[in-house]
């Protein structure tokens, strides 16, 4: 009797381990996604520039989606720019790029964004993302931080 119990708990594990992945619909949500206008190098941890490009891309095939804000924050959690008023649409597998200016450092080491947006249908949920380049004398960097929901 232990033994097929065993075996019964081991096969239904299995089971769920192999589902594929499903990724969710929804009907809006608000973002949060850290960037950074500069980091720290060196010894004397000098700030290093970089150009921040915020990257929104509908990953529905189907569904447009609308931006209702995207909003620029500084490392002390300042609103620094508002780079949307009113909405904006998406349509299927479009993407949105802002872009902070290599030599703009006001948003500093912590800066972030926050993305809002809403669709009338659910739908799947857009890729948002931040991208970091800075290149300076014969050094050059770049990375990316994916943005995350959160409720406000």
């Amino acid at each position: 009797m232990k033994k097929s119990l065993i075996i019964l708990a081991v096969c239904a594990l299995l089971s769920v381990s192999v589902l594929p992945a499903r990724a969710d619909m929804l009907k809006g949500q608000t973002l949060y996604v850290p960037c950074y206008s500069h980091i720290y190098h060196g010894v004397k941890t000098r700030p290093f520039d970089l150009t921040i490009t915020l990257s929104v891309r509908n990953a529905d095939t189907k569904r447009s989606m609308r931006l209702s804000s995207v909003d620029y924050y500084g490392s002390d959690g300042k609103l620094l720019k508002r780079y949307v008023v009113g909405e904006v649409t998406l349509p299927p597998m479009t993407t949105r790029a802002f872009t902070v200016d290599q030599n703009d450092s006001s948003g500093g080491s912590g800066a972030s964004f926050l993305v809002r947006w809403r669709a009338d249908a659910a739908m799947n949920e857009p890729v948002v993302e931040s991208v970091m380049i800075g290149t300076a004398n014969s050094q050059g960097i770049s990375f990316t931080s994916r943005g995350v929901a959160i409720q406000e």
